[in-house]
């Protein structure tokens, strides 16, 4: 990456999914091309660039291919065409228990998701007593996580992103975990992320209040296509007029 100031950049991407009319069909593709299919362009030439320390909205209606930008963005899935390139280490607060084993406790998760992260066990051990306790799990941190409660398993999951010290934090509407005070806990956490250890954040979210608070930047998604980039208020105000 020749500036060292963009973390992420998609250059021209477009990402196409291919729509079968079921999973038969879908099966059947993979040993024959003949197969019929509609493709879907989730994604259509996007480009843009988040410079380091940004803090970015992303809006959208449900469809207009944010989750898609996401997912490109952590790995998760590849453009069908065009260049991305992401400087950094990325913390996903996405779908907040995936990648936990059941069996496992909870302190027992901290290192397992620590590593698929990137970290070192020296690193993850560093952490780990901050993590527990801004979980506020308590004992059950001992426990395996198949007896947690789906509130307790999102909490262990946004403590365990939120302090891994990320370059680029990615929330896709995440806030939204435990009771009010915890909430406010969180939304404290990520402002400290992002001013304290200047982390660069892109948030999508349907909350423009939310987005306001954390961003200065906002990027509108439609149809796969980013219709408006700058500030923030800007962005409201045209994601607003697009869902009328």
């Amino acid at each position: 990456m020749e500036n060292k100031n963009i973390m992420i950049k998609f250059k021209n991407v477009t990402k196409i999914y291919k729509l079968f009319k079921n999973d038969k069909r879908r099966l059947l593709a993979t040993f024959c091309k003949k197969v019929k299919y509609k493709e879907k362009k989730a994604v259509n030439d996007v480009s843009f660039e988040i410079q380091k320390g940004e803090s970015v909205a992303l809006f959208g209606r449900n469809g207009a291919g944010k989750s898609t930008i996401l997912k490109m963005i952590t790995g998760v899935c590849y453009p069908t065409s065009g260049t991305i390139e992401v400087n950094g280490r990325v913390s996903a607060l996405l779908e907040l228990t995936s990648g936990f084993d059941p069996e496992f406790t909870g302190r027992e998760n901290i290192y397992l998701k620590g590593q698929l992260l990137g970290l070192k066990d020296k690193e993850i051990k560093e952490l780990e007593e901050e993590i527990v306790e801004f979980s506020e799990i308590g004992e059950y941190i001992d426990q395996p996580v198949r007896t947690y409660s789906s509130g307790m398993k999102a909490r262990l999951g946004f403590s365990i992103n939120v302090n891994i010290k990320p370059e680029i934090l990615i929330i896709d509407e995440a806030l939204s975990v435990g009771d009010e005070t915890f909430k406010n806990k969180c939304n404290k956490k990520v402002n400290e992320v992002i001013n304290n250890e200047k982390a660069t954040l892109l948030f999508v979210t349907h909350s423009t209040i939310i987005a306001k608070e954390f961003c200065s930047r906002g990027m509108v998604m439609k149809n796969g296509v980013i219709i408006f980039d700058g500030d923030i208020d800007k962005a409201i105000e045209k994601y607003e007029e697009s869902i009328k």
